[in-house]
């Protein structure tokens, strides 16, 4: 699969199935496992006792800042970097955050690594998927685009099916082993970038300046996207924690829900487009809204292990699925002023990585002074999740 352009050396030619590999890869490191990976380990790593529970959550909470910096300072770097380079940093900076997370050297130490991985995750979620799809055909963007959001469930599912085979070995070696992973990838996409940066397309310049409205339905999206992160934090940071202590089950049954969170993540970028291309995006999202708000409500009610599965698949779905659904809507909503769209799709990235930020802190203070009191976590998620619910449909009604 290939897609000519004019700006590489090799002939002129980008093979796009490389292209998305590095960016499947990215997203695999930088999000599958940099970030995803400590959910598993959060368990052993407060039975190790490398830290106490009350402040264990909070290292966590530590990458969900370090992805909104990350989020904030990679459209920056871009200006002054080539977009190739700086993400073959961000893959590095990541493994070596692994490596470094193997010595408990204090809490301070850990917290930083923690949230340098953060900016790594969210500098590759920024940079890698635009950097692929402005040099693949537009008839081919869907496609790239889900495969490489699609590394982000491969990720989820690898930590844990590999979590729990490497803490056999010990906990140090468990992040020995997940930096040898990201390292291997980070090779894997080494070369896959392309050569040069696209140029940027030449009617541009015409609305680059123009000030385009901004409906009320974008600034509703804004909030929208922004809890629906709050909502997914409960999931995210405590669900093999909420199994494995909270249930008494053990880590291993843990790790069994958060890889069915990650088969979920896989299937969910693919699912949700399919739903959008049939029922449109605005349906889609509200759609996307009710069932995450009873996905997330499950463990906050029951304990039944067949529907914690429907809870752990449905949320794990919705973790990157609910990214071309938001992508898809904004351009919807600004269709006549595409210069308008990067920078609304820019606020909604920034909202997003906002509040999940806050929700990982506030959730995990709740935690640490609740006695850990797992269903008032997963209660507030549903509830962020019912306002923005509720936000779209008042959106709509007033948008007729």
């Amino acid at each position: 699969m290939r897609y000519a352009v004019s700006d590489s050396p090799e002939g002129g030619t980008f093979q796009v199935w490389r292209g998305v590999l590095a960016g499947a890869s990215a997203s695999l490191v930088g999000i599958g496992l940099a970030r995803f990976a400590y959910t598993p380990l959060l368990p052993a790593i407060i039975g190790a006792h490398w830290f106490p529970a009350s402040t264990a959550a909070y290292l966590g909470a530590a990458n969900l800042g370090g992805y909104l910096a990350g989020a904030l300072t990679g459209g920056v770097l871009a200006r002054h970097f080539r977009a190739a380079t700086i993400l073959r940093a961000m893959m590095l900076l990541a493994t070596l955050a692994f490596v470094a997370c193997a010595l408990p050297v204090s809490f301070l130490w850990f917290f930083v690594w923690r949230f340098l991985s953060g900016i790594s995750g969210g500098a590759l979620m920024v940079l890698a998927a635009p950097t692929i799809i402005a040099h693949v055909a537009p008839s081919r963007r869907g496609f790239a685009s889900g495969a490489i959001f699609t590394g982000i469930g491969l990720g989820i599912a690898a930590s844990g099916t590999i979590v729990p085979l490497l803490l056999r070995q010990g906990l140090t070696q468990t992040w020995i082993g997940l930096a040898a992973v990201s390292l291997v990838l980070t090779g894997v996409a080494w070369n896959g970038w392309p050569s040069q940066d696209a140029p940027a397309p030449a009617h541009a310049g015409a609305h680059a300046h123009a000030k385009a409205p901004t409906p009320p339905a974008l600034h509703a999206l804004f909030a929208e996207y922004a809890l629906n992160a709050a909502g997914l934090v409960p999931h995210m940071i405590f669900l093999v924690d909420f199994v494995a202590r909270g249930l008494g089950k053990g880590v291993d049954a843990g790790a069994e829900y958060w890889v069915l969170y990650g088969l979920g993540a896989i299937a969910g970028p693919l699912l949700s487009g399919h739903l959008a291309d049939r029922a449109g995006f605005g349906p889609a999202l509200r759609v996307a809204y009710l069932l995450q708000l009873a996905a997330v409500a499950i463990p906050a009610i029951t304990s039944n292990p067949a529907l914690l599965i429907v809870s752990s698949v449905v949320v794990g779905a919705f973790t990157p699925g609910i990214v071309p659904l938001v992508l898809g809507r904004v351009n919807e909503l600004l269709a006549h002023h595409p210069a308008a769209q990067k920078r609304a799709w820019s606020t909604a990235t920034t909202s997003f990585a906002v509040l999940q930020a806050l929700a990982a802190y506030g959730l995990s203070f709740l935690f640490s002074n609740s006695g850990g009191n797992y269903p008032l976590l997963f209660a507030i998620g549903a509830a962020a999740l019912a306002i923005a619910l509720a936000v779209d449909l008042f959106a709509a009604l007033r948008s007729k």
